[in-house]
């Protein structure tokens, strides 16, 4: 909590990016007023409709009236100031255990737990990895695969997300 900086997103089609200033600035203002912390933000553009997929958390987890209250004072808000073109539906979900990770403060904050992650373009002939989180260092996200560092450059990660091991 408390991270600072651009949060950024995952889209199907596209590799990670910055969510639209605007989007950003409302749905963190929003979020954070409420006492939640703002995990991140999805935009995704489908044909003629897209999902604006706002993830939140608190020490206590997420419970359905969380969601619901967040949902409804931030929709009133994004009514109001229209930052999302076109029609969209709007999610708010919790992180869940495979949380995705969107900060580069994300990458340090569970470094030492198993991760996944899909590229954009292949590395080393390939798009997915599996390993343990090791952290973040410049623009690259750090990982152990079996002994072996592997970087990956944050702009060419299309998805990352924890991978509980039950």
């Amino acid at each position: 909590m408390g991270l600072k900086g651009p949060l950024l997103v995952f889209t199907a089609a596209k590799y990670m990016r910055q969510v639209p200033e605007k989007i950003q600035r409302i749905v963190e203002d929003v979020v954070t007023s409420m006492g939640y912390e703002l995990v991140g933000v999805e935009h995704l553009m489908h044909d003629k409709s897209g999902v604006l997929r706002v993830y939140i958390d608190k020490n206590q987890g997420i419970m359905l009236d969380d969601c619901q209250a967040v949902s409804h004072q931030l929709s009133g808000v994004l009514d109001v100031e229209d930052p999302v073109p076109g029609n969209y539906n709007l999610e708010i979900s919790s992180p869940g255990l495979d949380r995705p990770l969107f900060k580069p403060g994300d990458f340090e904050r569970f470094a030492g737990q198993s991760i996944k992650v899909k590229l954009v373009r292949a590395q080393q002939g390939r798009k997915n990895y599996k390993g343990i989180l090791q952290g973040w260092q410049g623009n690259e996200v750090i990982i152990d695969m079996q002994g072996q560092e592997v970087r990956l450059s944050l702009d060419n990660i299309d998805q990352a997300r924890l991978a509980p091991e039950f």
